[in-house]
């Protein structure tokens, strides 16, 4: 497929992107790749944490995880809804409710004041003011302008999304990860995320996170240049992917939203997931109908995606005068050329 979607005077990437995102004609979905090759965490398990642990940031039993990986693709791991069904719930609720609050920076698509940000969950228009929201930042707050973080520029991390994100990253070997910076992308029907890197964070041998929730989408995963053929394949509600090692700086795109192609619809997940069966957890706690009235709404047509990553090293500080990283893209929805912001922020 790739060798017939390049042609000359442009990239391979960025032919196969405009590939997947065209709707006239439609592309053909029979042609992406869904990892297939999958190994038992016995196998690929580094760092065992306890299922109690696991359980309690609503993750199921490790021996449940299913891992895959790509051949010549070293230290990208996915790993395919590794969330208790009745948890799942708790981290979409998290994502649209508690982390759009203050102090967190949220952009909407219209430029509203700090008191319509607050009323995005309130009375008032919440259903408008949910569906114009864009991304969210948590921890060391990305700028969108220099493509940088600052020591200046920081609020707090979630100490629910650390506990999860180093759960995740220990059990692939990186039992050290500290989870300083999250970026949310909110997605919607006709959202795409552009060619890009993520170079931004200061130190690059620790590992980039991310978790999908929602609609599915398709990823493009390619190589260290612009120029090499990408791999498709698809992202569902509660699948996870690390790109450490060698895939930490590869090029990769979000071209389609679809809708949910395997039954992880809101719906499906409302009967199972308002109140998590586990007694003694302390992070995942019961999600009430109210909210997830709101939840399950939103994700009838929309994506969400949570990149965790860790921007310093042990002992690193941040440069006096950052430099500006640009190797990336747009965001955009509709359109090709209705761009809405800078963007280095999906795995």
């Amino acid at each position: 497929m790739a060798a017939s979607l390049a042609g000359s005077g442009e990239d391979a990437f960025r032919r196969i992107f405009k590939f997947y995102k065209g709707r006239q004609p439609p592309p053909d979905f029979n042609l992406h790749i869904y990892i297939s090759r999958s190994s038992s965490a016995n196998d690929w398990c580094v760092f065992l944490l306890s299922d109690v642990e696991g359980a309690r940031v609503g993750l199921r039993p490790l021996r449940d995880w299913r891992a895959f990986s790509l051949q010549g693709y070293p230290g990208f791991i996915f790993i395919s809804n590794p969330f208790r069904m009745d948890c799942q719930a708790f981290w979409i609720r998290q994502c649209l409710k508690t982390y759009t609050q203050k102090p967190n920076v949220c952009n909407l698509d219209l430029h509203m004041s700090p008191s319509d940000t607050q009323d995005i969950w309130g009375k008032r228009e919440p259903k408008t003011l949910l569906e114009r929201l864009r991304w969210v930042t948590l921890g060391y707050h990305y700028n969108w302008d220099t493509k940088t973080y600052s020591a200046s520029h920081h609020t707090p991390f979630p100490a629910d999304l650390h506990s999860l994100s180093l759960h995740i990253t220990a059990a692939c070997g990186f039992p050290e990860f500290n989870a300083q910076a999250g970026i949310l992308n909110y997605y919607h029907s006709d959202s795409s995320l552009g060619i890009h890197v993520d170079e931004s964070e200061l130190d690059h041998s620790c590992p980039l996170l991310s978790f999908s929730f929602g609609q599915s989408a398709i990823f493009l995963l390619g190589g260290i240049r612009r120029q090499d053929s990408p791999i498709a394949m698809y992202m569902h509600s509660g699948d996870v992917m690390v790109m450490s090692g060698q895939s930490r700086l590869l090029y990769h795109a979000v071209p389609r939203i679809l809708p949910a192609l395997w039954g992880h619809t809101a719906e499906k997940m409302e009967a199972c997931s308002l109140v998590p069966s586990l007694q003694d957890t302390t992070v995942v706690e019961p999600v009430s109908q109210e909210d997830w009235m709101v939840c399950s709404r939103y994700l009838q047509s929309s994506r969400l995606n949570v990149t965790v990553r860790q921007v310093l090293g042990p002992g690193q500080c941040f440069p006096e005068t950052p430099s500006s990283h640009q190797r990336t893209d747009k965001i955009t929805d509709g359109e090709y050329g209705k761009r809405k912001r800078s963007s280095s922020c999906d795995c």
